[in-house]
Order: structure tokens, then C-alpha cells, then sequence
């Protein structure tokens, strides 16, 4: 089965893909927009362009494992993203990841504007990574 990851924000939205056979994940994308309609449509077309038979959206849960504001923000996205493209939706637990993003990028020589153009798709993929292992 093949999987799109979504890691949902205000303005960068990371992409990574990965299947369940091989379990390798890779970053795709981030997408930078601020409008959420126009953020909704960007990712339905990456949707359609990868054909993933399932999406995966990093839900962000407070430590205590409550969901807050930003939660039912992710929970609201992927319900319009798979209505809009009749792709299945999967929610997982994102904590942490962004964190993890920026530890792979320690040592990469990347300035800290060329790491913001790629983290959100990295921790897309350790989202995805950790819901494979799932």
C-alpha cells in the first residue's frame, strides 16, 4: 500500500511518501501557503499526482494526550482532504517530530533558511516512518 503523509501547518505543509512493503519513506515537499483553501487544493493536487491508496495526518496531541486547537485543525484538514479527494484517512500521533526533523538537519551545512524549506517535508516522513512501524 502506498501512503501520502501530510504534516499540517499555518503556513508550511510537508509532504513524504512511503509504502508498506519496502517501508521506505521519503521527503517530497513543502508546500508554503497561507490560505487554507488554497493550501486544501495544493495538497489534493499532490494527492492526485502520487496516487497513494491511503493518507497519514500528523496529529499534533498535547503531552497528556489531549487534543487541543491544532488537533481538531489537523483532524478538520484531513476530513476535507479525503472527502475532496476519496482518499482514505489515517490520523497519527506527530509529537515530537518536528523536533526529530531538526536533529537530522544538525551538521548538514544547510543555512536556516534552506533547513525551513525542508523540515516540515522531513518530519512528514518521520511521521510516516513511525506509523509504519506502528
Amino acid at each position: 500500500m502506498r501512503y501520502l503523509c501530510i504534516d499540517l501547518g499555518d503556513v508550511r505543509t510537508g509532504l513524504a511518501s512511503g509504502d508498506d512493503i519496502t517501508r521506505i519513506v521519503q521527503p517530497l515537499v513543502v508546500i508554503e501557503e497561507r490560505d487554507e483553501a488554497r493550501r486544501l487544493a495544493k495538497v489534493a493536487a499532490a494527492v492526485e499526482d502520487h496516487g497513494p491508496d491511503r493518507l497519514v495526518v500528523g496529529l499534533p496531541l498535547n503531552m497528556d494526550d489531549s487534543e487541543g486547537p491544532r488537533a481538531i485543525a489537523a483532524r478538520a484538514f484531513g476530513a476535507a482532504i479525503g472527502e475532496r479527494t476519496g482518499v482514505p484517512v489515517d490520523f497519527h500521533d506527530e509529537r515530537l517530530s518536528s523536533f526529530e526533523a531538526d536533529e537530522s538537519l544538525k551538521g548538514s551545512g544547510l543555512s536556516r533558511k534552506q533547513k525551513k524549506r525542508v523540515q516540515d517535508a522531513i518530519a512528514a516522513a518521520t511521521i510516516l516512518e513511525d506509523y509504519l512501524r506502528g
